[in-house]
């Protein structure tokens, strides 16, 4: 099977290159790949591919605040052409969104026939670049996730590593609730669903849920540290984007597809246990 993976470099298209490596995988990225320009759908042609994962994206929450014409570039014209190429070559394609479509109203997990309100202009990019995807005509399903870290690039598990290496204190926002994500994990889902006729909207995540405070502590306990962690309100973390307090993702129709990922802190167990041993040298 010939499978194009958009943002291949990146955090999860780095796991997804890595765990379909049995099929014939074209990775599209930066420089070659620019989801803003206009030989996109003619890139995504010439590769004739059976399979497009869309992972590639403008993910930076605050930074499309900032310059939002860029992320609308990226994630809502950029996804277009990847849906129009989809649907003109025929192969199936799978979308990577976001929890960050809802505004975290309620406190119940959201399911995917709920109404997306995004709070910040990253999650609107993201729900159009859905709809760009579910009116393509391309037999597609967009995968929602949430919090997620992986082995390759920057993420918050990282981050609070290195925090609890340097700093005697740490002080993470504790009034947001979601569902981390370990990448190798949504990327081996991703695999088994190539395997599947699922179309639509799908959430994916770990099982479990905490909040950013929680996974914090979880980090540093599992790091065999002792590094206090204070709880901080989203108010006081001064962030430019707006985040919803609450954002968990109902597992229901994975479920019945016959998927289940590991709970999220057996995934971060797995995780840190890999960030001790060394990567494997690259090719």
């Amino acid at each position: 099977m010939r499978i194009v993976i958009t943002g291949a470099s990146g955090q999860l298209g780095t796991d997804l290159c890595r765990l379909l490596a049995l099929h014939t995988i074209i990775p599209k990225d930066l420089p070659g790949f620019d989801l803003t320009g206009p030989d996109v759908e003619d890139q995504l042609l010439d590769a004739a591919p059976d399979v497009i994962i869309h992972a590639g994206a403008y993910t930076d929450v605050d930074g499309a605040e900032r310059e939002p014409e860029r992320a609308t570039a990226v994630n809502v014209m950029g996804t277009k052409r990847v849906a129009a190429a989809a649907a003109r070559v025929g192969a199936r394609l799978f979308y990577v969104s976001t929890d960050y479509v809802f505004d975290g109203a309620r406190h119940v997990p959201y399911n995917e026939q709920d109404r997306p309100h995004p709070l910040n202009h990253y999650g609107m990019t993201k729900w159009l670049g859905e709809q760009a995807v579910l009116s393509s005509g391309a037999k597609a399903l967009v995968i929602r996730t949430a919090w997620v870290y992986g082995q390759h690039g920057k993420n918050f598990v990282k981050s609070i590593m290195r925090a609890a290496q340097e700093q005697s204190v740490l002080r993470v926002v504790h009034d947001q609730q979601g569902c981390p994500t370990f990448a190798a994990d949504l990327a081996q889902t991703i695999g088994l669903l190539i395997e599947q006729g699922a179309e639509g909207i799908l959430h994916v995540t770990n099982r479990g849920q905490c909040t950013w405070h929680e996974f914090a502590e979880a980090i540093v306990q599992e790091m065999g540290l002792s590094v206090p962690v204070l709880p901080i309100t989203t108010g006081e973390a001064g962030r430019l984007a707006k985040r919803p307090p609450y954002s968990v993702l109902s597992l229901d129709r994975l479920t019945s597809l016959g998927l289940v990922l590991p709970d999220w802190k057996a995934a971060l167990k797995r995780f840190l246990h890999l960030q001790r041993l060394p990567l494997p040298a690259s090719s």
